[in-house]
């Protein structure tokens, strides 16, 4: 007999009741949405206009697609470009 393993989350999960996983969801929804929130703000105030609207875009193009590296490569960009600046 072999012994599966599962990890925490997937134990509490499997644990919360209909109810509670709305009310997760509800919650996870509401701090995810508050730190892409945070994030638009840093990215605003730390990058020139055409930077700032190309790494948000490329951050809701990302969650859309479900493919963080699409973020991460702007983000490879603009590091780039700037080292180019110096």
């Amino acid at each position: 007999m072999s012994i599966t393993k599962k990890s925490i989350l997937e134990e509490l999960n499997s644990v919360v009741s209909q109810r509670n996983k709305l009310d997760v969801v509800a919650t996870r929804g509401n701090h995810i949405i508050k730190s892409a929130i945070n994030l638009i703000d840093l990215i605003e105030e730390n990058f020139d206009d055409s930077q700032a609207l190309d790494l948000q875009r490329r951050l809701v193009n990302a969650i859309k697609g479900r493919k963080p590296e699409r973020f991460a490569k702007g983000v490879q960009i603009v590091k780039e470009s700037k080292n180019e600046d110096i």
